[in-house]
């Protein structure tokens, strides 16, 4: 059970981390437009925001069950999520 608390603790922590920045950084792009159009683009920024932090969360609880075994080589077995891991620490 702690296994699981530690991690969504760690997850809320960054999503309210990374919601509060959005919503500074919009506010000041609003800043800068007509006061007609500031309204629509903060409806619009904060809410696209929160849709593709959904996406890639739904992408990355995705990526975590690519775990069966794609090939082995050297008697080392590599899953999809194993190749995406490598090439993501490679980049």
């Amino acid at each position: 059970m702690t296994e699981a608390i530690i991690p969504l603790l760690s997850l809320i922590a960054l999503e309210v981390i990374l919601g509060i920045d959005n919503i500074i950084f919009i506010s000041i792009l609003a800043d800068r437009l007509p006061e007609n159009q500031r309204n629509k683009l903060r409806y619009w920024g904060l809410g696209l925001a929160m849709v593709m932090r959904l996406a890639l969360l739904a992408f990355i609880a995705w990526i975590l069950k690519l775990d069966q075994t794609l090939f082995t080589l050297f008697d080392i077995d590599f899953s999809g999520k194993g190749l995406i891991l490598i090439l993501g620490g490679c980049f």
